[in-house]
């Protein structure tokens, strides 16, 4: 498998990633900047791919007991070297969210965050590329997979998911029980465009209201007039310097 080197967090995370296939962007970035974590508490990242929002987590978050769960072999082998080429700690675990590893099985975390596929099978062109169709199309409901995910989860626990913003009502409504305090962040490109991401993100057994989040604008101006990315100040902390977001 041919691979890159990419860097992220302006070059204090790098990673090996598949040439071709699904490659990690900037989602994986905003998730884990989505995530309360604290030193000493557990996360699990369900579909970790080769390690990018697992790794800018551990990066933020110095003493986080990060796992991650990958179906795909050759990703969380590099997910594995990424690991140990950025001295951070992430225990890769293979298995299918729906048949999952004994130790998952008996384990709960504080936090789970998830990057799942955005297409159901049926509303997109399948990629020609094999990992690349596991990474985007749904082999799993959303609605399952979300409730997969909150099993995972501790009394109060977060859950924390990015998705485009056309899905928001198929996460809301999988979110309807045993779950509270939902944040809803809608990321938009720039002011005055229409969000085409959100991070929701709820806790297990809360009663607080949800709260619908003024948006988060990526770039700023009204349009790309520069070379180089031209991200806004916020996006900026975020991006280049692994700071969390502020909710």
């Amino acid at each position: 498998m041919d691979v890159t080197q990419d860097a992220f967090l302006d070059g204090k995370i790098s990673v090996l990633q598949p040439a071709t296939g699904y490659r990690a962007a900037t989602d994986p970035v905003f998730l884990a900047s989505a995530v309360p974590a604290k030193s000493g508490q557990t996360i699990l990242d369900v579909g970790c791919g080769v390690g990018v929002a697992a790794l800018c987590l551990a990066y933020r978050v110095a003493g986080a007991n990060v796992t991650g769960l990958e179906l795909q072999e050759d990703y969380a082998c590099l997910a594995e070297r990424n690991a140990a080429a950025n001295a951070l700690s992430l225990a890769v675990m293979r298995g299918d969210l729906r048949d999952l590893p004994d130790e998952l099985r008996r384990a709960q975390f504080d936090h789970v965050m998830t990057n799942p596929p955005f297409y159901p099978e049926g509303r997109a062109t399948r990629p020609e590329n094999e990992a690349k169709t596991v990474a985007h199309m749904e082999s799993v409901d959303l609605h399952e997979w979300i409730a997969l995910c909150l099993k995972r989860l501790r009394p109060k626990g977060s859950f924390t998911i990015i998705q485009t913003a056309d899905r928001l009502q198929d996460i809301l409504c999988a979110l309807s029980e045993n779950v509270g305090g939902i944040l809803i962040q809608p990321l938009a490109p720039r002011a005055g465009r229409p969000a085409k991401r959100v991070i929701v993100q709820a806790r297990k057994n809360s009663r607080a209201a949800l709260q619908l989040l003024p948006p988060f604008h990526i770039h700023s101006g009204p349009a790309h007039r520069k070379d180089g990315d031209d991200y806004s100040d916020a996006a900026r902390s975020i991006l280049r310097m692994g700071h969390a977001l502020p909710f």
